[in-house]
C-alpha cells in the first residue's frame, strides 16, 4: 500500500521529463517480473510440503530491500522544500543529470522551485480535495486518474491472474504451466510498453489498450461458449495481457505525476491508490461467484468496463504527454511544439 503511493511519486520528482514515462513504467516492470518469478518457484515449493517456503521468499526480499535502501538517493524536490540552498539538493540534479556546470544545476534547481512555488504549508487532504473538486480543470483531472485506476482493476486483470488455474483447466493438462505462460507474457507486454511509453500519447496506448483487451474479452467468452476452439482463449487470453501492460496496467499510476502539481500530488495519488485497492479487493472477492453465476459469460462485466474506459479515453481523457501539471491545470499557456519534431 504504502509503495503503491510512494514509489511513482518518488519516480515523478526524479525522473527528468523525457525519461518519466519510461521510469515509471519499470515500476511495473519490477512487479511483473516478480510475478513470473513467483509462478516459476510454485513448480519445486507448490507441495504440501513445501509451501511455507514461498512465503519466506517475501521475507528475504523484504530484507534485501532495507539492506540496499541506503543506496536510494534523497528526492531533490523534498530537500529543496525544506532548504532552497540546499547542497545536497544541488550534488543530487547534478549526478541524476549527469551535469558539470553550476548554471545548468541552478537552471534545474529553478525549475523544482518554480514548480514548488505555490506549495505552501502542509495542508489537510480533505482541504486539498476540496480545493481540487471545486476547480473544474483540477477535477477533470482527478476523475481521469480516479477512472483509470478504477478501469486497472474492473478490466478484471487480476481475476486472470488469482483464478489463472481455474482458466486453464481443461485447456493444458498443467494449469500451473498456463499461469506462467500468462507471467511470461506479461513481463514482454511491460518490456514493450517500455519502447513505447514515451514515443506514443499515453492517451493513444490507453485506447489500443482498452479497445484490444475488449475485442480479446469477447473471443474469451465465445471460446467459453463453445464456439471458438478452447485454445482461442488461451491466445486471446495472451493478448489480453499483453495490451494491458502497454497501457492499463502502468499508465495509472505514472499519470498521476504527471497530471497534478506538487501542492495535489500527494493527496491525488492516495485518493488514486485507495480506490484501485479497494476495486481490486472487490476483484479478488467477488469474481468466484461472477464464474459460479455468469458460468461463460464471466468476462461480459469486463469488457462492459472495457468499453467505457474506451469511451472516457476518446472523448474526456486529456492527453499528458509533453505537458506540464501547471498547463493542464490552465495556469501555463501550452508550449510551442517543436517545429522541427
Amino acid at each position: 500500500g504504502y509503495s503503491s503511493v510512494l514509489v511513482p511519486i518518488y519516480l515523478g520528482e526524479m525522473a527528468p521529463a523525457s525519461l518519466r514515462g519510461s521510469l515509471g513504467t519499470l515500476t511495473q516492470f519490477a512487479l511483473v517480473i516478480g510475478i513470473l518469478v513467483a509462478d516459476l518457484l510454485a513448480f519445486p515449493f507448490a507441495t504440501l510440503s513445501l509451501w511455507r517456503v514461498l512465503f519466506a521468499v517475501t521475507a528475504l526480499t523484504a530484507i534485501l530491500q532495507l539492506l540496499i535502501s541506503g543506496f536510494l538517493l534523497e528526492s531533490p524536490r523534498f530537500l529543496l522544500l525544506r532548504d532552497a540552498n540546499s547542497p545536497a539538493a544541488r550534488d543530487i540534479i547534478k549526478r541524476l543529470r549527469g551535469l558539470v556546470d553550476d548554471e545548468e544545476v541552478e537552471e534545474a534547481v529553478g525549475t523544482f522551485m518554480s514548480a514548488d512555488k505555490e506549495e505552501g504549508e502542509q495542508e489537510s487532504m480533505i482541504t486539498l480535495l476540496g480545493e481540487m473538486t471545486s476547480n473544474p480543470k483540477i477535477r477533470l483531472l482527478l476523475i481521469s486518474s480516479l477512472v483509470l485506476q478504477v478501469s486497472q482493476q474492473l478490466c478484471g486483470i487480476n481475476a486472470v491472474f488469482y483464478y489463472s488455474t481455474t482458466f486453464f483447466q481443461g485447456v493444458i493438462s498443467n494449469p500451473l504451466v498456463g499461469t506462467t505462460i500468462l507471467g511470461a507474457v506479461n513481463v514482454l507486454g511491460t518490456w514493450m510498453a517500455l519502447l513505447l511509453m514515451d514515443k506514443v500519447g499515453r492517451k493513444t496506448l490507453i485506447l489500443w489498450s482498452s479497445g484490444v483487451m475488449f475485442i480479446s474479452c469477447i473471443f474469451i467468452v465465445l471460446a467459453f461458449l463453445g464456439y471458438l476452439n478452447k485454445s482461442i482463449s488461451l491466445a486471446a487470453m495472451n493478448v489480453y495481457v499483453i495490451f494491458f501492460e502497454i497501457g492499463l496496467g502502468p499508465i495509472p499510476w505514472l499519470i498521476v505525476a504527471e497530471m497534478f502539481q506538487t501542492r495535489y500530488l500527494a493527496a491525488a495519488m492516495s485518493v488514486s491508490s485507495q480506490v484501485n485497492w479497494v476495486c481490486n479487493f472487490i476483484i479478488g472477492f467477488t469474481f468466484p461467484y461472477m464464474n459460479l453465476y455468469l458460468g461463460p459469460y464471466s468476462f461480459v462485466p469486463f469488457a462492459f468496463f472495457l468499453a467505457l474506459c474506451f469511451i472516457y479515453s476518446l472523448f474526456v481523457l486529456p492527453e499528458t504527454q509533453g505537458t506540464t501539471p501547471d498547463e493542464l491545470a490552465g495556469e501555463e499557456p501550452p508550449a510551442e511544439a517543436d517545429p522541427e519534431e
